[in-house]
């Protein structure tokens, strides 16, 4: 008997209470090691890299890490570090490679890791899903999060695992935020699918809305990017992501009554976005927003409302906002008739020609 469509998203999505438990447990095991190896030596720069969604991943990390612990991270496709060097590495420093991949064997994020390594003659972090993958071998530190694999071809509790991951170090770097809190983030997601799984699959199923806009800034911006990936690759439905200001320099002139503009609230700026938010309500679009106010003021009364935890360190919420973007794009998906466990054109691995590595 063939299985449903989505089944395999549905299930995945659904076990990130139980599964973020546990990728917590296995990062405050190696968190002693992580910070020895950190502090074994002086580095000036942080490189993040990933492909696809984990380069999404690679942005709020670059963020977190800049923002947190005050070091100069950036984020660049693996892609770009393999082909383009030169546009990467500056003459001299030490930075240290993060390297995010689900499956570890992705060819760009291999090939990434032996350029690196021949320009700078630096060390190499990993966060992957599988033990023994290519990527975990070539690793001068590992974090390995078995707990998190998934059948789905697109990513859903994998890349938020990796992300609590990434979040947990910079947190653990920073020395400024209580690791025990992340303890709290499979309550969390539990409360947000339970809350608002209803409301993800009313978006979802609307066929009022033909446009989807993502916006947010700062960490979130990685977040907006990933989300419209999955509305993308799940639904096959036109998707964007912006920084949120930035969508009134011209995104803008896209949105009529049928888009939803989904709005990533920060602390930061939080008024500038809601005024974003509400200017796009009042141009007709439906719109969505998730923060982490307990009480969403200045906000349209149109505007749905998510509400994210407000006990949880800085450091960990990016991660909150998931759960109800991704069920938002798998109900998209069964809207349009697609199966988001095989979204069209797409493999688990992405593995190409053998000269790139």
């Amino acid at each position: 008997m063939s299985k449903e469509a989505g089944a395999y998203s549905f299930a995945e999505i659904s076990s990130q209470p139980i599964v973020w438990n546990q990728t917590v447990a296995t990062f405050q095991q190696r968190a002693a090691a992580f910070q020895s190896f950190y502090a074994s030596q002086s580095f000036d720069r942080v490189i993040f890299t990933g492909c696809g969604s984990t380069y999404y991943l690679a942005q709020v990390g670059a963020a977190l890490f800049q923002q947190l612990i005050g070091i100069n991270a950036c984020a660049y496709p693996a892609s770009e570090i393999a082909l383009l060097p030169d546009y990467v590495f500056a003459p001299g420093g030490h930075p240290l490679l993060i390297a995010v991949s689900r499956s570890g064997e992705t060819t760009e994020t291999l090939s990434a890791v032996r350029v690196f390594r021949e320009r700078t003659h630096s060390a190499v972090a990993v966060v992957t899903c599988y033990p023994e993958s290519r990527l975990a071998a070539a690793a001068d530190f590992a974090v390995l999060i078995p707990e998190a694999q998934e059948q789905s071809v697109a990513q859903t509790r994998s890349f938020a695992s990796m992300l609590i991951v990434v979040q947990a170090m910079a947190a653990l770097l920073s020395g400024r935020e209580d690791l025990a809190a992340l303890a709290d983030l499979g309550d969390s997601a539990q409360t947000l699918i339970a809350n608002y799984g209803d409301l993800a699959r009313t978006l979802g199923m609307d066929r009022r809305i033909e446009r989807f806009f993502f916006l947010g800034s700062g960490a979130l911006r990685g977040i907006a990017s990933e989300a419209m990936l999955k509305m993308k690759e799940m639904s096959l439905s036109y998707s964007e992501a912006f920084h949120v200001l930035e969508f009134r320099h011209g995104p803008m002139s896209m949105v009529n009554d049928h888009s939803l503009v989904v709005g990533l609230l920060s602390e930061e700026a939080y008024a500038q976005e809601v005024a974003v938010l509400n200017e796009m309500a009042g141009r007709g679009a439906q719109v969505l927003a998730l923060g982490v106010r307990d009480e969403p003021t200045g906000l349209d009364r149109a505007v749905r409302v998510v509400r994210l935890s407000v006990t949880l360190p800085r450091s960990a919420r990016p991660v909150t906002y998931l759960p109800v973007l991704q069920l938002l794009a798998y109900y998209r998906a069964l809207s349009n008739g697609q199966d988001p466990d095989q979204p069209a054109n797409l493999s688990f691995v992405i593995s190409l020609d053998q000269s790139m590595l």
